[in-house]
């Protein structure tokens, strides 16, 4: 049995040991549909299952995946772009945001992609982005033919430059991706004219969501996709919509291209954008209630203040955020303690549940990250990392609220950071020059089967390059080792599912000696997480039922995170003590 949590509290009391988290604290965020607990897997589409030999992954290699989707104990999936697009950031450059790429399928295979997934019982939620689209949109290339004045111009962010022949741009706003904000176009007549606004690459030009046509637009492309049978949307860039009147210059503009965080205050986070969530909440709402199918938004809102980010999340507004600040916390208990706090505090004080998540299409890869790699990219200790991703997993799995699981996080896949220069594709890593190196190495092709050509992902060349390390870290040589870190996220889903107290809204901290983090759910769960370098006892009363590693029982290793089932009086005993 584990050390009883009140022996503990006295014996840190008598030592002197500070407590991580002093006073217990309890959240109780209003109940809510499926996605308030939920578990979504993220599918980066070109880089999950190719069907057809091309090397690109598409519709029907995810249907053929579902399966194990299923067996892997998710609720839902989400998709990453799939429409029409030139592919100059890999489907973030939408030029139809009614029909599908045809290197990923048709509308038909969209159709029987939900159609089977509803099947199992796995809700489909894709992505829609209204803050910019591909310079090939129709809408783009009218604005270009009816130049200066244009009723077609208005509908996008054009302007004169500045300078005696207008050749400096209209102002001092940088790119996401490097470079400034503004392209200057060529003109009907042949000359230099006028600039047009891109947040991100030249190839993305920024809707001006202050014109009428673009928001009806964009409820007609919402209801197209509900009509499909989708149960979510999740919206890109969902803080950047709306720009300042004016568009002012920024003093610090060159900070949004040097983090690539949105820090321009008159670029992002204008108080009109809660205008255009309210109104697709009104719209969500409807067709739950038409057709009895929760319908939810999610957005990814990248403002860095948790308690902005709330904001978002009002009962009439998004459903749900991803709460960024956990993905980017480092490991170290005081910072997890005080994200989780922070996230419990605001995201989930507003009436909503937080959307927990650690890996994305935009990150590099947390066993990477956990284990000191990245910017560069280094690769860092992949051991230290792994050991620390598997404890991160079970800490995120145990928190009220929903995860987002990035394809790959469950096989335990580090960034592959050595892709050959010339292969590199994202926007961001040409745009500044190399300085950034882009996220292409966390969205290189699964790994599926050790010995098949391209890991199983496909008969023929994939788009980027797997590593021959991929082979470990394949599907079917995890499923035939108890201590992988699949096995390790499928039983962790299973107990998530059948465990009573991991439905519960209740939360409390336990109080720990410095680098533990502990705490319950409802009244029998408790999960402790050692940050440390060191051995630790346990610091709950109870029956081990899951652990990142395998020696932990009444004593945790060192960077691992172990479940426990509580006696019920134990539950409490933060607030007792």
């Amino acid at each position: 049995m584990a050390h009883r949590a009140k022996a503990v509290l006295r014996d840190a009391a008598a030592l002197g040991v500070n407590s991580v988290a002093s006073p217990t604290t309890a959240s109780t965020w209003r109940g809510s549909g499926w996605w308030g607990s939920a578990v979504v897997y993220q599918i980066y589409l070109r880089s999950f299952q190719d069907s057809d030999g091309d090397g690109v992954g598409d519709l029907a290699g995810v249907r053929a995946r579902l399966p194990y989707l299923r067996s892997l104990g998710v609720d839902g999936i989400w998709l990453n772009p799939f429409y029409p697009s030139p592919q100059h950031d890999h489907g973030y450059d939408v030029s139809d945001y009614f029909a599908v790429q045809p290197e990923y399928g048709t509308l038909e295979s969209f159709d029987q992609l939900v159609h089977d997934a509803h099947g199992l019982d796995l809700r489909v939620v894709i992505d829609i982005v209204p803050n910019h689209c591909s310079i090939e949109h129709p809408w783009f290339a009218a604005a270009l033919a009816a130049g200066p004045g244009s009723a077609e111009r208005e509908r996008f962010h054009f302007a004169d430059g500045n300078g005696e022949y207008g050749d400096l741009p209209p102002n001092n706003w940088r790119s996401i991706f490097g470079g400034s904000a503004w392209q200057r176009v060529t003109e009907p007549d042949g000359t230099p004219g006028q600039w047009y606004l891109h947040s991100f690459a030249p190839e993305q030009a920024d809707f001006n969501w202050r014109h009428p046509d673009v928001a009806a637009y964009f409820e007609q492309v919402l209801r197209f996709w509900f009509e499909r049978g989708v149960d979510g949307i999740r919206i890109d860039v969902a803080h950047g919509l709306h720009k300042a009147d004016g568009l002012p210059d920024h003093e610090n503009a060159m900070d949004d291209e040097l983090t690539g965080d949105p820090l321009n205050p008159y670029a992002w986070n204008q108080p009109e954008v809660h205008d255009v969530w309210r109104r697709w909440r009104s719209i969500a709402e409807g067709y739950t209630v038409l057709t009895g199918r929760e319908r939810v938004l999610i957005g990814e809102v990248g403002v860095l203040d948790a308690e902005q980010l709330a904001l978002y999340q009002r009962p009439d507004e998004l459903h749900q955020s991803f709460y960024f600040e956990f993905l980017r916390a480092n490991w170290d208990d005081q910072i997890l303690y005080d994200v989780v706090d922070r996230g419990l505090g605001t995201v989930a004080g507003s009436g909503s549940s937080v959307a927990w998540v650690l890996n994305n299409h935009d990150m590099p890869r947390s066993v990477t990250r956990y284990g000191g790699g990245a910017p560069g990219l280094d690769a860092g200790d992949v051991d230290l990392g792994t050991v620390r991703a598997r404890a991160a997993a079970l800490l995120m799995l145990a928190l009220p609220g929903a995860a987002y699981v990035y394809q790959g996080e469950e096989l335990g896949l580090p960034e592959v950071t050595d892709l050959p220069v010339e292969l590199l594709a994202d926007p961001m890593f040409h745009r500044t020059q190399g300085a950034r190196r882009g996220r292409d190495g966390c969205r290189v092709p699964l790994p599926w089967a050790a010995s098949q050509h391209c890991f199983g992902f496909s008969p023929t060349d994939a788009w980027l390059p797997q590593p021959d390390w991929f082979a470990d870290h394949a599907v079917d040589r995890q499923l035939s080792s108890g201590e992988s870190m699949l096995h390790l996220y499928r039983e962790a889903l299973a107990l998530r599912r059948r465990l009573p107290a991991l439905a519960s809204n209740e939360f409390r901290w336990l109080r720990t000696e410095p680098g533990v983090l502990a705490f319950t759910r409802g009244d029998g769960f408790g999960c402790v997480v050692n940050c440390s370098s060191r051995v630790v006892s346990a610091p709950v009363d109870g029956e081990l039922v899951l652990a990142s590693h395998q020696e932990a029982g009444d004593k945790i290793p060192p960077n691992s995170a172990a479940w426990y089932l509580l006696a019920p009086a134990i539950a409490s005993v933060g607030e007792a003590a």
